[in-house]
């Protein structure tokens, strides 16, 4: 039986990876730290990494949602500054 609970996000070294599904199918996503950083430029500058991807959250798994559907592949897929200009 498959488990179709998802991890939570968490830390690494390279940044926040996190989870989301699109068409009943889990795919790994990672946000480097420097994204992170540069949106929290735009938001509070003392947020750490985690918390800066919790505030902006909803973008960021929006953004995945959308790189998956138009067929951006990685594994885990990277998102980058540049998709949130």
């Amino acid at each position: 039986m498959m488990d179709n609970v998802l991890a939570a996000p968490r830390l690494t070294n390279a940044g926040v990876l996190f989870s989301v599904v699109v068409e009943y199918q889990q795919y790994q996503c990672l946000v480097p730290g420097a994204t992170l950083a540069d949106l929290s430029h735009s938001k509070d500058p003392k947020l750490d990494l985690l918390d800066t991807y919790h505030a902006f959250q909803t973008k960021i798994e929006g953004v995945a949602r959308r790189l998956i559907g138009a067929g951006v592949a990685g594994k885990p897929l990277l998102i980058g500054s540049g998709y949130f200009h």
